[in-house]
């Protein structure tokens, strides 16, 4: 069966002309046991189309995708550009129209790949009296250059800001009293501490935590620089991992028009307590000063003296978007409330001249995730073919998005420049690396609980056997780190649809020790590639149950809202005005 597949599917690519010309794709044959419905639209017609998913047409297109034809997908190599345009041609053999640009399904994007060139970049602590702090890259910081140019040249104070958070809904503001313009922030990574829910989080992370919004928010204040010192707990993972992402080509967004500084850096814990000390500041007081209110930042009698170069490449890279759009007649004048399916096709490449194996084939991350919404995008399509000529009550969109291994970068694109406006999209439903191992019992669907959608949510699970659980580690911050957070930034209800770690016929523990074995030795490793033993029935439950899901949010004469108070809330009502 998933021979026969991947033969079909792989034909289907080879024998359409690019679907950026406008040919058309004649298709592939149906399954032996599809059947055409005709049957009036209602639960049971729904519950028919779902049943017909099929775990080896998931399984076929996560073989070519993974495949080292591909050779890792990376972003604006050649790779990616061929599974841009494979999942382009299943989203026109499924009948979905596009919605990229100029009437393709590319939606293209122009990104800036920077590396810091570490024989030419040097950071130094120069004292207002004592002796410069030469430190070495890689082993002692980190640093890339947000502002897209070659060289950055920094002699500037640094201030202590603690964390670094402006926080109005908890009372809290690093930066105030201080003036930050023109000069360099050290912060500390993650968020003040708290055992309070309602206190950024208690002990889950806050997006003011996340790296990512320290960097933003230095900018923000018109700060040239960043230093975030590193803390293995407070991280929730070791140098190792800052180093190996940090000194590698990071990619921009060529066009965002947001502040950026000229340095975002990192450095070890240690190197901060030998700044500290030549500030004579004690570290570990200020260290406990920053996370108590009433802190104020200090200016610090230091100043950064750096030299940055690095190596430019812009290259284009497109997100890939299809829709079933909403029949006139259902519509009636009223707006569209589409239900919107994203996962991220891109990894990481390959790493040329390596021997043995040298491509980051990413079988699980993510070819599993596209398999799945290609697989969707079919069901809806068998679905809408069965209506009545009204067609959907509202839009079904799909997006595959690249970079998001670049710090979600193709769904931020998507959520700044949506097919339909943000204020349309009802709710964003992400799959993102989910195993191929069994048949799950139970699944995370972290942030769902902070919709108005939650309660359907629960209910749909209870009737899919599908236990919900909590996120395993919320400390991690794991809802700031997938594609779905790019949505939930512009308004957009947003959630991944994740396994837990009991299943059908094994024990917790079985399940526990199969997502240890990927995380320690296969995610992000050249060893994350396809394996014939794998068992997609688990898959298509979850594509069945994100099915069953979207079939409520576009029937349901309800919006859905963000919780009242929740950090979205205000993007939300901000994109549902005129």
């Amino acid at each position: 069966m998933q021979n026969r597949w991947f033969q079909k599917f792989l034909l289907s690519y080879l024998g359409c002309v690019l679907v950026s010309s406008g040919a058309i794709c004649t298709g592939l044959a149906q399954d032996d046991g599809a059947q055409s419905s005709a049957k009036s639209v209602k639960s049971f017609q729904v519950g028919s189309v779902e049943a017909n998913v099929d775990p080896e047409r998931i399984r076929a297109h996560v073989q070519f995708l993974s495949d080292d034809l591909l050779e890792g997908r990376y972003p604006g190599l050649r790779g990616g550009e061929l599974a841009a345009k494979y999942i382009a041609t299943q989203f026109a053999v499924d009948g979905l129209k596009p919605a990229g640009d100029n009437g393709t399904y590319f939606q293209n994007i122009n990104f800036v790949g920077m590396k810091a060139r570490d024989d030419e970049t040097s950071f130094s602590f120069v004292p207002a009296s004592g002796i410069p702090i030469a430190l070495k890259y890689a082993d002692d910081y980190v640093v890339f250059n947000p502002s897209l140019t070659s060289t950055a040249d920094i002699d500037a104070p640094l201030v202590f800001v603690g964390y670094g958070a402006s926080a109005p809904e908890f009372n809290w503001d690093d930066y105030a009293g201080a003036d930050v313009k023109g000069k360099v922030i050290v912060c500390i990574v993650g968020d003040p501490p708290s055992d309070d829910p309602k206190f950024f989080g208690g002990k889950a992370l806050t997006y003011y935590g996340r790296w990512t919004y320290k960097f933003e928010q230095a900018a923000r204040m018109g700060a040239v620089g960043a230093l975030i010192i590193h803390k293995s707990d407070l991280a929730s993972y070791g140098w190792d991992v800052v180093k190996n992402s940090n000194t590698s080509e990071k990619t921009f967004l060529r066009d965002d028009k947001n502040p950026h500084l000229q340095a975002a850096s990192w450095i070890q814990l240690d190197i901060a307590k030998k700044l500290f000390a030549a500030a004579g500041l004690d570290f570990d007081q200020q260290f406990v000063a920053a996370g108590k209110r009433g802190f104020k930042a200090v200016e610090m009698p230091v100043r950064l003296k750096a030299h940055v170069v690095s190596t430019i490449r812009p290259f284009q890279s497109p997100n890939v978007v299809g829709m079933f759009r909403a029949g006139e007649k259902s519509l009636n004048g009223q707006k569209d409330r589409a239900i919107l399916y994203t996962a991220h096709y891109d990894h990481l490449g390959f790493v040329p001249g390596k021997e043995g194996d040298n491509i980051y084939n990413g079988a699980a991350d993510n070819a599993t995730g596209v398999g799945m919404i290609l697989e969707l995008a079919r069901a809806w399509g068998e679905l809408k073919n069965s209506l009545s000529a009204a067609g959907l009550p509202h839009s079904v969109i799909f997006s595959a998005v690249t970079a998001e291994e670049q710090g979600l970068l193709g769904s931020e694109y998507l959520g700044q420049n949506p097919p339909i406006p943000v204020g349309q999209i009802a709710l964003d439903i992400n799959y993102d690396m989910v195993l191929p191992i069994g048949t799950p019992l139970e699944t995370n669907v972290n942030g769902a609980q902070r919709t108005s959608f939650y309660p359907e949510v629960e209910k749909t699970a209870k009737a899919f056997q599908l236990a919900i659980v909590a996120d395993p580690r919320p400390e991690a911050g794991s809802y700031y780190r997938s594609d779905h957070f790019s949505l939930s930034r512009v308004g957009i209800p947003a959630f991944s649809v994740e396994e837990g770690t009991l299943y059908d016929g094994r024990d917790r523990a079985w399940g526990v020790a199969k997502f240890q074995d990927f995380e320690d030795h296969d995610y992000h490793n050249f060893s994350d590639n396809y394996r014939p033993e794998w068992d997609f029935a688990g898959n298509a439950k979850l594509i069945r149950f994100g099915m069953d899901l979207g079939w409520q949010v576009i029937t349901s004469s309800k919006p859905i809202t963000w919780n009242k108070g929740d950090e979205f809330e205000a993007a939300r009502l901000a994109s549902e005005k005129p």
